[in-house]
């Protein structure tokens, strides 16, 4: 009876009292303001921040052929459509993966001048300065790889692999000393191929520490490594990596790979942790598009906030043909649906800054993953919801605050007394519009149930609660 009477009051205030806040679709000017100084990280170890200690929010798009492929124009026109959509990061790669090296650029240029890793060629370099000078007038880190994968694993892919230790370094350094006042450069080594030998590891590290030597420390780095691997596995005690990345791969299922996420999250020492590369919209569905089709804005929407939940201090977007910057006059790699020029304009993309505005209206760096805010199904005795249909939660170490994400739409329980005040302000924050929900307030005790506003299989829902004596704004409005 009770349950029925929490429903029935929950529907109530949303017909009747319910208050409705429109948030932002544009950002407005850059997407970061540079003069906050650089990036570092956290006190706590779980986030990064400038110098003045003004949160970073990692938003991070997957423009692998950016430095390759697009001339000038298009790389002007791709980064102002992701500074519009509140992108802080790019993660681009200098040496890249579709025939990089014997394939020239959009100017006819190519990086290497016989293939030799300390032969760098002006011409493609000062396409390369370009580019990211142009991102920083946009507000827009480059989360720049200096190679992929390929030049030091041909595993597959064109290769050739061209890298050891001893060049690695040096071809670091040089890029090091090249980039070392570039306000807003993030190194990420690797570039999706596993550590299989030793002399692999030790390739990664030479070049890693020949950015270090190079750039005297003045940027973070990290490590992309290849699907459902994380950097922590081989990297997380090298001193050179700031932060752990994960690739969660092209599922539409919450995987053991993001309860990978959280288990990095508690490795000792503790380090940032954040998924570089999770499902692409209009992607194969686990590679495979005749039995599985393509993934849909949904399908990208759940990884944002199953990471961010579980721990991630932001997150990284991609689209199937943005990545590889696909046109009709180009080699398609495994059917793209439509040209890059029109991908970046897809729901998905444009849906991602709403996890963004919600994130930057609560605390932010007291922030932790707690999925005992959700009262466990009766029948598995644990979380609700399973494969595409997880639900989990985060609050801010205060109890001031509390969100669950809801995949679809059937009811839930939480607990209330993970709040600290008396009273509890419940919202829903649609994650598909920005548009936040107020319902109504409750005791912080016992549980409360709650259903979605439009139950339905693609329309999840954030529940927001808050401590009503900390009068924050409307979920997703800056504080």
């Amino acid at each position: 009876i009770a349950m029925k009477e929490t429903f029935l009051t929950s529907i109530f205030f949303f017909i009747f009292s319910c208050l409705a806040f429109s948030q932002q679709t544009t950002w407005p000017g850059p997407s970061v303001d540079l003069s906050h100084g650089k990036l570092k990280v956290s006190e706590n170890k779980r986030f990064l921040v400038h110098e003045d200690g003004t949160l970073f929010f990692y938003l991070g798009d997957t423009g692998w052929e950016l430095l390759h492929r697009l001339s000038k124009a298009d790389a002007e026109k791709y980064l102002e459509n992701r500074r519009s959509k509140g992108y802080t990061v790019i993660q681009a790669v200098a040496l890249a993966e579709l025939d990089g090296l014997n394939t020239p650029n959009a100017e006819g240029n190519k990086p290497l001048i016989n293939n030799d890793p300390q032969k760098l060629n002006e011409a493609y370099w000062q396409h390369v300065d370009w580019v990211i000078k142009k991102a920083a007038e946009k507000g827009i880190y480059i989360g720049l790889l200096p190679t992929w994968g390929d030049k030091w694993n041909k595993k597959w892919g064109a290769g050739p692999q061209i890298f050891n230790p001893e060049n690695a370094k040096a071809y670091g350094k040089t890029l090091g000393t090249r980039y070392r006042d570039y306000p807003n450069i993030i190194w990420i080594m690797g570039g999706d191929r596993p550590v299989e030998l030793e002399i692999q590891r030790q390739t990664v590290c030479a070049m890693a520490e020949g950015i270090r030597e190079g750039d005297g420390g003045s940027h973070l780095m990290t490590y992309h490594p290849t699907g459902g691997q994380g950097s922590s596995q081989i990297f997380h005690n090298e001193t050179w990596l700031d932060f752990n990345m994960r690739q969660n791969g092209h599922s539409q299922s919450f995987t053991e790979r993001y309860y990978m996420t959280y288990e990095d999250y508690k490795l000792e020492p503790v380090k940032p942790v954040i998924d570089g590369e999770p499902i692409y919209e209009d992607h194969p569905v686990n590679f495979n598009p005749d039995q599985n089709g393509h993934s849909t804005a949904t399908d990208v929407r759940r990884p944002l906030y199953w990471d961010l939940f579980s721990g991630a201090f932001g997150h990284t977007y991609g689209h199937h043909s943005v990545w590889q910057m696909w046109s009709p006059e180009k080699n398609p790699v495994n059917r793209p649906l439509m040209p890059w020029y029109e991908a970046i304009d897809q729901p998905g993309a444009g849906q991602m800054i709403y996890g963004r505005l919600l994130m930057e209206s609560r605390p932010f760096l007291t922030r932790i993953p707690d999925n005992s805010i959700i009262v466990p199904d009766k029948i598995t005795s644990s979380v609700p919801g399973a494969g595409a249909y997880r639900y989990v939660a985060t609050r801010d170490q205060e109890g001031t605050y509390a969100m669950v994400y809801v995949p679809v739409g059937r009811k839930f329980s939480v607990r209330m007394d993970v709040m600290k005040g008396k009273e509890v302000v419940a919202w829903w924050y649609n994650p598909r519009n920005g548009e936040a929900r107020q319902l109504a307030k409750y005791p912080n005790t016992g549980t409360q149930t709650f259903i979605s506003p439009d139950p339905g299989e693609n329309t999840d829902w954030i529940l927001v609660l808050d401590d009503a004596s900390k009068k924050y704004p409307a979920p997703g409005t800056k504080k």
